[in-house]
């Protein structure tokens, strides 16, 4: 005889979004469950998301008191930021903070591997009382009027009024609800680098672009702290040999040409990606009975830190919607709560891929208009101020969404 559960809401994948979504929801009394594909305590590769913007911290704050000020206490704050192009400083802000905040308020930021972002959330998440079903891969859904039957890998069926997906950029859930990414893959190489810090003598906290690194042609290079280590930044152009720069004794040729040498030595993850610019053609099925968030939904280039930091909107957005339509007295209203929640989440996504589109624009030069304008830019930063300015923000994008949305990624 195959044993059935229940619950109200099934959320795939237990990465940041979905530890999220189950927080959310076990906070509002909803009966759920978070299902993850692989065992507990599975090793994670990278650094992954490493910054969370002040926004997220105070969603996340929001959904378990104490649980942003912990993210942002064990995180580091960079206190300078620097922009250099073709060597020459452009632009240099020191916000004149330290990472001893006011207990009582929110950072503006806060760096940390993403490892340790899902430690902190998994901890409230237990505290809470979320229940978490491990190694159990999801293998179908059938969506039904009435809602839906999953079945595991394993055979393993359960039975739910909804499923959040946040099962990652390969989603199950999303391929299962019949939806479809749409959008663009780069077409330039970037490599990631993850170095483990010096800690007894560390570099200064200092996020530091180069735009044509000179030791590196026409490369740009970036260099971002996080706790305990440092991420680095290299845009590969068109026509180099992906393998000779990612293979590590290829890393430990040219790592040296753009930071300490020592940090040769102290390589902990090397990735390379073409990044994909998509969004999925809808952010439910047609039943409204699934919902999909973060890497299920969406995937952009890095820049601007838009994955994680809409992702976690993504996650209490569609827990809104769900609760918004297990209250409804009407399939009508059960509908238009589990639409609203989508149709804002998949607005808020269109506009952060534009975002991160015009940042990789502004990054590649590619087009000799571009090039021309950040050269001028940079020949007149110290007459013109707003121009170094321009040439160090304009990487990231605009900052704020458009009116239809209730959070600011």
């Amino acid at each position: 005889m195959v044993t059935v559960r229940e619950c109200d809401v099934i959320v795939v994948g237990a990465g940041p979004v979905g530890l999220t979504a189950g927080l959310a929801l076990q906070k509002k009394g909803i009966s759920c469950v978070v299902m993850e594909a692989d065992p507990k305590g599975r090793p994670r590769p990278g650094s992954r998301a490493i910054y969370l913007h002040s926004a997220t911290l105070k969603l996340l704050e929001e959904t378990s008191k104490g649980l942003g000020f912990e993210l942002a206490k064990n995180g580091i704050i960079w206190p300078v930021k620097r922009t250099l192009y073709k060597g020459k400083e452009v632009y240099v802000k020191n916000y004149g903070i330290t990472n001893n905040q006011d207990p009582n308020k929110l950072p503006h930021f806060t760096a940390l591997h993403q490892d340790h972002i899902e430690t902190h959330i998994y901890n409230a998440c237990i505290k809470a009382g979320v229940e978490f079903v491990w190694d159990s891969p999801v293998r179908t859904l059938d969506i039904q009027d009435s809602g839906v039957t999953l079945t595991t890998e394993k055979g393993e069926t359960w039975k739910a009024q909804y499923i959040i997906g946040a099962d990652g950029a390969r989603s199950v859930v999303r391929e299962q609800a019949g939806l479809k990414f749409e959008g663009p893959r780069t077409n330039d190489t970037f490599l990631v680098v993850d170095v483990k810090e010096d800690e007894e003598n560390p570099l200064p906290l200092e996020r530091v672009f180069h735009y044509h690194h000179p030791a590196m042609g026409r490369r740009n290079v970036m260099h971002v702290p996080f706790k305990g280590g440092w991420r680095v930044d290299l845009q590969l152009l068109e026509d180099d040999d992906v393998e000779e720069f990612t293979d590590i004794e290829g890393v430990k040729k040219w790592l040296p040409k753009v930071m300490d040498p020592k940090y040769a030595e102290r390589i902990t993850w090397v990735s390379s990606y073409r990044f994909h610019q998509v969004v999925a053609n809808s952010f439910t099925d047609e039943k409204h009975r699934v919902l999909l968030a973060g890497e299920a939904a969406h995937l952009f280039a890095p820049f601007g830190a838009r994955g994680l930091n809409s992702g976690v909107p993504d996650a209490l957005i569609a827990v809104r919607g769900i609760e918004a339509a297990l209250k409804a007295e009407t399939e009508e209203k059960r509908r238009e709560g589990v639409a609203a929640a989508a149709t804002e989440r998949r607005i808020a996504a269109q506009w952060n891929r534009a975002g991160s589109t015009t940042a990789l624009h502004h990054l590649q030069g590619d087009e000799p208009e571009i090039d021309m304008k950040r050269a001028v830019a940079a020949s007149l930063a110290s007459i013109v101020p707003r121009l170094g300015r321009w040439l160090d923000e304009g990487p990231y994008g605009p900052k704020f969404g458009p009116p239809e949305l209730t959070t600011k990624y």
